[in-house]
């Protein structure tokens, strides 16, 4: 009987580390500056791009938001939507080679936006969204590098870009793809872009929640395995 719950406890605790290390890379996956939707359409107009910022810190708030805007490829007519408790502060930059449209020379654009004054909690998220008049034509991708800065005076850098086909690195920038116009997911992805924000999840979003169901269902399957062993054993005695 002795050694038939030594096995039960054995399994059973091999099957909770198993959840909690799938649940545990389940937040992880989860805990990037990210850009939604992910992809647009090139040269795409009038649209808003949403930046969901976590707070991973268990004890700090987050407390400054500073977006850098690419001006190699630069967005054209941005604007900020007004969020309860932040004030943003909009930079200028003069373009090294203006942008010629239907209205006439574009010569600078914005390349900064900061975020102050409010407060993002330990565990908490907030969603800041940017409206665009035109997207470029001319690059497959945009790189948003973000600095995040914490109430205790930490500074989280996500300005890392990973190389085609190189994993992840550990504080990427958000990225958004430009498709070619008129393609099934640049159409998808302008639709998710004016949805409300209750219908906006990320994939990553999606794969945290099905790691931590998955995470979850390995635990079960250990201690079913464990009273399997124990049932068995005082069958034999």
């Amino acid at each position: 009987m002795s050694s038939a719950r030594t096995s039960l406890r054995r399994i059973g605790l091999a099957g909770a580390l198993a959840a909690a290390a799938v649940l545990t890379a389940a937040g992880a996956a989860s805990a990037h500056v990210t850009v939604h939707p992910d992809s647009y359409a090139k040269g795409a107009t009038d649209g808003a791009l949403t930046f969901r910022v976590p707070d991973e810190s268990d004890t700090a708030s987050t407390t400054k938001v500073q977006l850098f805007l690419p001006t190699d490829h630069p967005l054209l007519g941005v604007l900020v939507s007004p969020h309860d408790g932040w004030t943003a502060k909009v930079t200028d930059t003069k373009l090294k080679t203006p942008v010629k449209t239907d209205d006439g020379t574009i010569t600078d654009a914005v390349s900064e936006i900061t975020w102050t004054g409010g407060k993002i909690g330990p565990g908490q998220y907030e969603d800041f969204d940017v409206a665009f008049g035109q997207l470029p034509d001319d690059t497959p991708q945009l790189t948003f590098k973000t600095l995040q800065t914490y109430s205790d005076g930490k500074v989280v850098r996500w300005i890392e870009e990973a190389a085609k086909g190189d994993e992840e690195p550990e504080n990427p920038a958000p990225v958004l793809k430009l498709t070619a116009a008129g393609t099934t997911s640049a159409t998808a992805s302008q639709t998710s872009a004016v949805a409300p924000k209750a219908s906006k999840a990320s994939a990553s979003d999606s794969t945290a929640r099905g790691l931590g169901v998955a995470g979850l269902v390995v635990g079960v399957l250990g201690l079913a395995a464990g009273a399997f062993a124990v049932v068995r054993s005082r069958r034999t005695q």
